[in-house]
């Protein structure tokens, strides 16, 4: 995906997105001490790593929009992936991916997953992953024209163990497939959502 054509179509700007990540993220902070180093690739709009709290905060993607996304004091990588190969190894003590694995190829995968595991810190890194689940959003998930590969929860843990990652949590089901679903839409009504036990029409798996 190449300039911002996805961001104009697909992935178009929507408000909302902003005030529902501030939701996300006070969810995920318990996972992420406020004094790590996090890389979120494939950062997009910046929802995530502007509203997670950390020491020093980094932002991939290839948006020619990525610093004007980005608040202050994020550290911008602008451009692909291949960019990773520029950091220094296990420098990151979290690393952050929404909703990017199921756009790549088995080489662009391998690639990915095989920087993430030099840049992470050995012992202590974490590998964050938000990730359309098909097992529950069959229906629609081809509706996103870019959607090449496809991953269910056990699919994706698999593929992780594979490359050496040990899976501490597993939420098979997290969040509605995307923006464009029915429910929920407003800040409160994630926050509730988060907390149901049984979450209706999700389609986003949460894996850490």
């Amino acid at each position: 995906m190449e300039g911002n054509s996805y961001f104009n179509t697909r992935f178009s700007f929507d408000r909302r997105r902003d005030s529902l990540w501030k939701v996300v993220c006070a969810y995920l902070q318990k996972y992420i001490s406020q004094d790590s180093k996090v890389l979120d690739i494939g950062a997009g709009y910046c929802s995530f790593i502007n509203n997670i709290t950390a020491s020093e905060k980094h932002a991939l993607d290839c948006s020619a929009d990525l610093m004007g996304n980005a608040a202050k004091g994020v550290i911008c990588h602008q451009g692909s992936f291949e960019l990773l190969n520029k950091i220094s190894g296990s420098y990151f003590d979290v690393i952050f991916i929404s909703n990017l694995f199921e756009h790549l190829s088995d080489s662009e995968t391998d690639y990915l997953i095989t920087q993430i595991k030099r840049i992470l810190k050995k012992e202590s890194g974490r590998l964050i992953i938000l990730q359309p689940n098909f097992r529950y959003s069959y229906k629609v998930y081809f509706d996103d024209f870019t959607h090449t590969r496809i991953f269910t929860h056990i699919s994706m843990v698999d593929f992780l163990e594979a490359n050496s990652f040990k899976v501490v949590k597993l939420f098979k089901k997290f969040l509605p497939f995307s923006m464009k679903s029915a429910v929920p839409k407003f800040p409160f009504l994630v926050k509730l959502y988060l907390l149901l036990p049984f979450k209706p029409f999700a389609g986003q798996m949460l894996i850490i």
